[in-house]
């Protein structure tokens, strides 16, 4: 399964501050703090989530079809990440809402143009 993921950024402290904002809503905590990079989660035995910018020094890019999804435990939260995202300067990719029978979810950007997902089962 997997442990962590990591997302580049071409601005470390717009993304940080970016991501504290988002994963409160989740009750996620910074767990790591780097010179390249920071790492969140609940804690360091379950996956996590980074920010970091690119070990080979040149500029972070989206990859086409690359999607990071969060699990929400209610429509509201997926909701509340959507529009907590938006308001922190992300952009809509797809408005929350129902995706087959029993899928809630909403897809965002975030500001270096990473795509996200939040999604609920139920």
């Amino acid at each position: 399964m997997i442990g962590y993921t990591t997302l580049g950024t071409n601005d470390l402290p717009r993304a940080a501050a970016f991501y504290d904002e988002l994963f409160s809503l989740l009750g996620i905590k910074r767990l790591m703090e780097f010179e390249s990079g920071y790492a969140w989660g609940r804690s360091m035995s379950e996956p996590g989530f980074g920010v970091m910018k690119p070990f080979d020094k040149e500029p972070a890019t989206v990859g086409n079809g690359v999607m990071v999804a969060l699990l929400a435990d209610s429509k509201e939260t997926v909701d509340a990440l959507h529009a907590k995202a938006l308001a922190l300067g992300g952009c809509c990719e797809g408005p929350p809402g129902q995706r087959g029978e029993g899928f809630y979810a909403a897809y965002f950007r975030d500001l270096d143009g990473n795509k996200l997902n939040a999604f609920y089962m139920g």
